[in-house]
C-alpha cells in the first residue's frame, strides 16, 4: 500500500526532474526501458536498484539488484539499506533524495533570528539562500566522491611534499568537474575548495575558520554545527559525511603537534597553526559522539582603541589601566568562559614597556605579544605512555630562574596560582595572569582556593596575605546576554582586615537594563576612590589627575 506522504525526488543540474510516490511495490531505477524510472548513463544497469516503502518498518528501503558500479547512499556503497529524510542516494550520474508531501512550504521553516538596521548579520531570507547552496553544493560533492576518493586512493600520496600533495589532488579533482558538469546555480571554485578542505583542510569548517566575524565554531556531533557570530549563536547547514569523516579531521588538528585522541585519551587541547584554541572529546565520553570547541583567534590583534570603540571600556578607564601596566601593577583579570580574558590580557601586555623581557606561559599559546624581548613557553601534556607531562606550574618556577622582568599566565587553574602570587611578592612586580570568577571578590576567593591547591598546607590567613601584598588590580570582564563584552569592574586589593582581603571599586560598569532592540543600556563611572598606592605613582615622576575618580551618577 502507497505511503501519500513520502515521494522520491530526482535531482540534477536543472533542478527537480520528477516526483515518485513510494509504495510497497518495488520503484525500479535502471537503464532499461522498462525502468519506472529510467536513467541514461553508462555506469547504471537496465535494472540498477529499488526502493520501496516497508510498511512493516515504516521505512524507506534502498536495494541494489546486482548492478556493476553500485548504487550509494551519501558516498557509501550498499547492498539493502534504510533511505532517510536528508540522505542522498546515487544511481550514476542520477541523484534521489526524499521528500514528504508538502515539503516545499516547510524546507525553509527553520527560524533564524532577524536582521537589524546597523548590524552585519544576514536576514532570515539571505541566510536560508546560502543555507540551500550550501545543500546543493553538498550534494553534488557527494555524487562525485566515490569516484574522486577511488582515484585519489590508487595514486601515491604518502609521503608526499605538501605542496606537491596539493598540486597532484587539484589536478584530480579538476579533471572530475570537467567530466561530471557543474549544476546551474553552483560556483566551481566553491565545489573545488570544498573538496581541498576534506582532504587537506579541515573539511566543513574551513570556511568558519576563514570568516573574520565567527568566534567560535561548536562541533555537537558529525552532523550539528554551531557557530558565534556577534556574540549569539547560530545552527548551520554544514556537516561532516559520517562520524569518521569528523574524527578524522580531529585527528589532522592534533597530529602536528604530537597529540592523540582514541579511546584510551579521549579528550584533547590543541591549537590550529593561526593560534586557535581547540578542546575535542570523543567516545566514550562523549555519549552522543566525537565533539569539537575551536576557540578562534582572530589574525588583527586588537588594541584598548577598539575597545573603547565597542563600548567595552570608558576611556577614562583604559588609559587608568594603561598607567598601571607602565608602571608595574600586578593585575588579575577575572571572568566567565567567553567573556574576553585572552583578549584584554593581550592588549594589557602590549602596555609593557619594550625593555623588559617578558616570559609568557600558556596552555595553548596564543597571546601575540608586539614586545622584542618574549619568551614564550607552553605546556605538555603527558605522552602516550602517561609520561613527560609539563605543566603551568613547573613552567611557572622554572620561568623564575630565566631572568623575567614580568610573568604573563595564560591562566591560572591550580596549585602554580601560589607560585604565581609569590614571584609577584618577590620582585617580578607588573605581572598579569587570568582567572574564571564572576566578581573581584570571588576573583579573590578562587586564588585562595588555587592556592591551596598546591599542597602546600598552609594555613588560608597566610595565603591571603600573600594574595593581599601581591595583587594591586582585579579587571572584571563580564558578557551580557545580547552578545557584547564589558569591563564591568577595576577593583583595588587594598589590604587585610583581621582574616578578610579588603577590596575598593575604583571603575564600575552601571547595567541600566536593555532597549527595545535587546542592547544593554548603561555607562562607566569612577567610584570616588583614590588608590592607595598612588604613592607609587608619586615615587616614578608619575602625574595623575585626581579628578579621573570622581564619582558620575546620570538618569
Amino acid at each position: 500500500m502507497a505511503d501519500p506522504h513520502v515521494f522520491l525526488v530526482r535531482q540534477d543540474s536543472a533542478g527537480e526532474k520528477g516526483s515518485f510516490p513510494l509504495s510497497g511495490n518495488p520503484l525500479v531505477i535502471g537503464k532499461s526501458a522498462e525502468s519506472d524510472v529510467v536513467v541514461t548513463d553508462s555506469f547504471v544497469s537496465g535494472r540498477h536498484a529499488e526502493v520501496f516503502w516497508d510498511a512493516a518498518r515504516k521505512t524507506v528501503r534502498v536495494r541494489d539488484v546486482g548492478s556493476r558500479n553500485g548504487t550509494f547512499i551519501d558516498g557509501r556503497k550498499i547492498k539493502e539499506e534504510t533511505l532517510v529524510s536528508g540522505q542522498v542516494l546515487k544511481v550514476g550520474n542520477a541523484l534521489f533524495s526524499l521528500k514528504p508531501a508538502g515539503a516545499e512550504a516547510t524546507s525553509s521553516s527553520v527560524p533564524h533570528p532577524a536582521k537589524k538596521a546597523g548590524n552585519n548579520e544576514p536576514s532570515a531570507g539571505e541566510q536560508l539562500l546560502m543555507d540551500e547552496r550550501d545543500r546543493k553544493t553538498d550534494v553534488y560533492k557527494r555524487s562525485i566522491e566515490p569516484v574522486f576518493l577511488d582515484r585519489l586512493n590508487r595514486t601515491k600520496v604518502v609521503g608526499e611534499e605538501p605542496e606537491a600533495l596539493r598540486r597532484r589532488v587539484e589536478s584530480h579533482i579538476d579533471n572530475l568537474l570537467a567530466e561530471y558538469p557543474v549544476p546551474e546555480g553552483l560556483i566551481r571554485s566553491d565545489i573545488k575548495k570544498s573538496m581541498l578542505a576534506d582532504i587537506l583542510g579541515f573539511g566543513p569548517l574551513e570556511k568558519f575558520l576563514e570568516d573574520e566575524t565567527i568566534t567560535e565554531i561548536m562541533v555537537n556531533s558529525e552532523s550539528k554545527i554551531y557557530v558565534e557570530k556577534g556574540g549569539r549563536l547560530y545552527a548551520t547547514s554544514q556537516k561532516f559525511r559520517n562520524r569518521d569523516h569528523l574524527l578524522n579531521i580531529i585527528d589532522r588538528v592534533v597530529a602536528p603537534l604530537g597529540r592523540r585522541i582514541d579511546e584510551s585519551s579521549p579528550m584533547v587541547d590543541a591549537r590550529l597553526p593561526d593560534g586557535s584554541r581547540v578542546n575535542a572529546v570523543v567516545p566514550p565520553l562523549a555519549i552522543d559522539g566525537p565533539s569539537m570547541t575551536i576557540r578562534k583567534f582572530s589574525k588583527k590583534s586588537f588594541t584598548i582603541e577598539d575597545l573603547i570603540k565597542w563600548g567595552s571600556i570608558s576611556e577614562s578607564a583604559a588609559d587608568f589601566l594603561r598607567l598601571c601596566v607602565e608602571n608595574r601593577l600586578n593585575i588579575l583579570i577575572s571572568g566567565g568562559t567567553g567573556t574576553g580574558k585572552t583578549t584584554l590580557l593581550n592588549i594589557l601586555s602590549s602596555f609593557i614597556p619594550d625593555g623588559e623581557r617578558v616570559i609568557t606561559i600558556e596552555d595553548s599559546a596564543e597571546l601575540r605579544l608586539p614586545q622584542p624581548h618574549v619568551v614564550r613557553l607552553e605546556s605538555r601534556p603527558a605522552n602516550v605512555e602517561g609520561k613527560g607531562r609539563i605543566g603551568i606550574r613547573e613552567l611557572v618556577i622554572n620561568a623564575l630562574r630565566m631572568r623575567p622582568d614580568r610573568i604573563v599566565v595564560g591562566e591560572c587553574r591550580g596549585g602554580e596560582a601560589l607560585d604565581m602570587v609569590q614571584a609577584m611578592s618577590t620582585g617580578h612586580d607588573g605581572s598579569l595572569t587570568t582567572a574564571h570568577a564572576n566578581s573581584p571578590r570571588d576573583a579573590v576567593r578562587r586564588l585562595e582556593i588555587m592556592c591551596l591547591m598546591a599542597g602546600m598546607d598552609l594555613p588560608l590567613r597566610a595565603i591571603r596575605e600573600q594574595i593581599a601584598s601581591a595583587i594591586h588590580l582585579v579587571v572584571q570582564i563580564s558578557r551580557f546576554r545580547d552578545g557584547t563584552r564589558k569591563v564591568t569592574a577595576i577593583t583595588e586589593i587594598t589590604g587585610m582586615e583581621k582574616d578578610i582581603v579588603t577590596m575598593q571599586d575604583l571603575f564600575v560598569f552601571k547595567n541600566k537594563g536593555c532597549d527595545p532592540d535587546g542592547a544593554v543600556k548603561g555607562y562607566y563611572t569612577p567610584c570616588g576612590n583614590i588608590p592607595n598606592w598612588m604613592d607609587r605613582f608619586r615615587e616614578r615622576d608619575v602625574e595623575i589627575d585626581i579628578s579621573m575618580f570622581k564619582a558620575v551618577e546620570k538618569d
